[in-house]
């Protein structure tokens, strides 16, 4: 049911004609690259990590569209609690919209560390993390989702028949708070 090829299709339906991008998977890491066509390339075949490469193309503005993967700082797993910190920091937004897009979709979501081979103090950052991302995703329902993300829910609400409505019923009905380890569908 949950298909990557299917969400590379609807992005095109969805935002090629106005912004000149594709969605891409196969990639052993996932890259956003300038040009013509605009490339949001997430990992293999992994839908989540499609809902979260598009999750970050929508939270860059025009500006950073313009920059390799929106000239993010990024580090490796392996991350220190410093270094995990400024990575939740950043992530808060994107994972917010990728949890209301898997709201849109009926998909589960947890959040992703992204850092597997953490120290304990990073990987004990996790259940703060989740809070925060569930509080943002809310605080978007709130405030209204800006119009990529907007359109983007709409698109995958129609594709997949789940009703989507932008109630935060939807939301919490797939949001997981788990301290679990994420499988490797997980996120980016």
């Amino acid at each position: 049911m949950y298909c990557s090829a299917t969400l590379e299709g609807l992005f095109r339906d969805t935002f090629f004609s106005r912004y000149h991008t594709v969605l891409e998977g196969g990639a052993e890491e996932p890259v956003y690259s300038p040009g013509a066509p605009h490339r949001i390339v997430y990992t293999r075949d992994y839908f989540r990590s499609a809902l979260h490469e598009v999750a970050h193309w929508c939270v860059a503005g025009p500006r950073r569209r313009t920059l390799e993967d929106y000239g993010y700082w990024y580090a490796p797993d392996g991350r220190d609690a410093g270094q995990q910190q400024l990575f939740a920091r950043v992530e808060v937004a994107p994972q917010a919209l990728e949890a209301l897009f898997c709201a849109a979709c009926g998909h589960d979501f947890r959040v992703s560390m992204d850092n597997l081979d953490g120290d304990e103090a990073a990987l004990r950052l996790e259940a703060a993390f989740a809070e925060q991302v569930h509080r943002r995703a809310h605080r978007y329902l709130e405030e209204g989702l800006p119009p990529r993300p907007l359109a983007w829910c709409r698109a995958l609400a129609a594709c997949f028949n789940t009703g989507w409505n932008g109630g935060a019923e939807s939301l919490d009905r797939v949001f997981i708070f788990s301290a679990e380890r994420m499988t490797p569908d997980a996120g980016r």
